[in-house]
């Protein structure tokens, strides 16, 4: 992303098919994880389409948590802001675990609301495409193993998917979609642990490290 300025505030700003998408500088996580979605959206849609024609403010509240943010819509820019200071046109409930999944219906109009329910939802990524993907973003995370071993469990029987060289290696082996979700940011590493769903190989140190490479793309860090 790159710095723009929105009045006397500094934001981030990443210009994605068409659609500037902002997020305010030193984001809360929920602003994070919406704008990194929202981008997700875009880019499966490869079009600015997805925002053609819809204005107003969207807020986003945590279906179990004080969480919540602003979204405001307008000539192709989506801005993305901690809290909900103004009084909007549609107001979702989400669950923040569930990859933003309403909670309850939308209030407010339905065009818009349409809009940011697609926003909010984009389809997920190939798992062996997500596991490359994440693997090259988490190359950063101090500790991280050098080889990532990615095994899915699906209809058709066990795959597996290795990716990087070295000695120190980790193994994560699930459902292909939740893998596809950890590996993209749309779930949560710790949460998708507590399914009982994932299963992991390697030292508790590892694991910490995963983790917060799994937050690093999670929250576009």
């Amino acid at each position: 992303m790159t710095e723009t300025t929105i009045g006397h505030a500094t934001c981030e700003a990443d210009a994605v098919d068409g659609v500037d998408i902002r997020i305010e500088d030193d984001a809360s996580p929920i602003v994070r994880l919406i704008g990194r979605t929202i981008a997700d959206s875009v880019r499966a849609h490869r079009a600015d389409a997805v925002v053609a024609g819809v204005e107003g403010i969207v807020a986003v509240r945590s279906h179990d948590t004080p969480q919540a943010a602003t979204i405001s819509i307008s000539n192709g820019v989506v801005a993305v802001s901690s809290g909900v200071f103004i009084s909007p046109d549609v107001t979702l409930t989400v669950d923040l675990n569930a990859r933003l999944a309403p909670v309850g219906e939308p209030a407010g109009e339905g065009d818009l609301a349409a809009t940011s329910l697609a926003l909010l939802s984009p389809p997920l990524p190939d798992w062996q495409v997500a596991a490359e993907t994440f693997w090259a973003a988490a190359r950063s995370v101090p500790g991280i193993p050098d080889v990532l071993v990615a095994v899915a469990d699906g209809p058709d029987g066990l795959d597996q998917l290795v990716v990087g060289e070295g000695e120190t290696h980790y193994v994560i082996a699930g459902p292909p979609e939740l893998l596809a979700g950890i590996f993209s940011g749309a779930d949560d590493l710790i949460a998708a642990l507590s399914t009982g769903l994932i299963g992991v190989r390697g030292t508790l140190s590892q694991l910490s490290v995963l983790v917060a490479a799994s937050w690093k793309v999670r929250y576009d860090v």
